[in-house]
């Protein structure tokens, strides 16, 4: 079992990895929106651990999943604080509909 944190860079290849197939470096790099250099450099790591195959070819490079048996561990944490309501709104009882000046 190959141990993956969750919300890192490893986990969004990962992921994009089981998710489609056949994929390119170039298509990896436009889908996460990161550099080129930050791509090979996690697939290369995964490379020598046995996890990916690139596979090279004259216009592209494309990457092979060769391990499935991922657990991504670490806090699923929501990106973006959502603030919720509690309660009725408030009605101001102060109301005043006559002139605004006297």
């Amino acid at each position: 079992m190959i141990e993956i944190t969750t919300g890192t860079l490893e986990e969004r290849i990962i992921k994009l990895l089981q998710k489609t197939y056949p994929i390119a470096v170039v298509d990896i790099k436009n889908e996460l929106n990161v550099s080129r250099d930050m791509v090979i450099r996690s697939l290369k790591k995964f490379q020598i651990k046995g996890i990916v195959r690139l596979e090279p070819l004259p216009d592209k490079t494309y990457v092979r999943l060769l391990r499935h048996d991922f657990s991504f561990i670490g806090k699923k944490r929501q990106r973006k604080f959502i603030k919720h309501r509690t309660g009725k709104k408030k009605q101001d009882t102060n109301e005043y509909d006559g002139f605004m000046y006297s």
